[in-house]
């Protein structure tokens, strides 16, 4: 037995031919076919050996063999039950005990594998482009975060990522991502690397988990809060926290009590500065 050419396109469409299987779009399905990429990305999470590993979307396992070569325990998420019976009939032998397949959707799998097995040293995935954001936000939003992370996602969205307060991309899930990570860029990625060649190109992000967590009183109210004053970005801080507060005069208590002007609009406020104003809301309302 011995593993596909990923790099063939031709080779991968007589795998799914042979199953009669098809790309499904609604899962944002790509194959990565290019082996110097996806070493480059495995070399990237920075894997010693029986470290545990999750992957979401390993299709074929082109990158999920990447991994277990370097004699990781990887976990793999796939929503696909064509791949899912490819990956345990083809790849589950070769690499035996140390590959695990959860079948269905991530978001709905995920915290019940996580409760029972805990959190991995390191999370992978080219990730479906329609879901990419969530799957990151759901997992940080609940409070896990891994040591280290490789992603490959839209470029648009790796932008918001790692955007700085004052920028266009500057958004909500910039700030998620940034308040648990440093986020770094690996590589962009044209559409000619993957199969089927999508419309937009890629890029490879790495997350590595902050040595120093910016704490917060309270993290739940410091998501809702950002979410709030992100959601209309070119009103002013004031109108935006008058939603959260629903009352203008106490909102501009809040702003005073920070040192923000009112008129201030949000995509200028730095990480710092939100988690104090969470803390001050916090103090302030309860």
């Amino acid at each position: 037995m011995s593993l596909p050419d990923y790099d063939s396109p031709s080779a991968l469409k007589a795998i799914l031919d042979s199953r009669a299987m098809a790309m499904q779009k609604k899962f944002g399905q790509n194959f990565l076919i290019n082996s110097n990429a996806r070493t480059k990305l495995a070399e990237n999470l920075d894997l010693q050996e029986n470290m545990k590993v999750w992957e979401v979307g390993p299709g074929l396992g082109a990158l999920t063999t990447e991994i277990l070569k370097r004699k990781a325990k990887l976990t793999a998420f796939e929503i696909d039950r064509g791949f899912v019976s490819f990956l345990q009939e083809e790849i589950q032998p070769l690499f035996k005990e140390n590959f695990e397949i959860v079948s269905g959707d991530v978001l709905k799998t995920w915290k019940d594998y996580y409760s029972k097995n805990g959190i991995p040293d390191r999370f992978f995935g080219n990730l479906p482009y329609n879901v990419a954001a969530t799957i990151i936000a759901d997992m940080i939003e609940n409070e896990v975060r891994f040591d280290k992370a490789v992603v490959t996602v839209q470029k648009e969205v790796a932008l918001r990522m790692a955007a700085k307060s004052g920028t266009d991309d500057y958004s909500s899930f910039s700030v998620l991502c940034q308040w648990a990570y440093d986020v770094f860029p690996i590589m962009d990625l044209a559409g000619g690397c993957f199969w089927p060649r999508p419309n937009v190109d890629s890029r490879a992000v790495k997350f590595v988990k902050k040595e120093i967590f910016p704490g917060c009183k309270n993290p739940k109210l410091f998501l809702k809060l950002v979410r709030t004053l992100f959601s209309c970005r070119r009103k002013t801080i004031k109108n935006n926290l008058n939603i959260y507060t629903q009352n203008a005069d106490l909102s501009e208590k809040i702003l005073n009590t920070a040192n923000i002007e009112t008129n201030v609009r949000v995509e200028k406020l730095d990480i710092q500065t939100l988690l104090n104003l969470s803390d001050i809301v916090s103090d302030i309302m309860g």
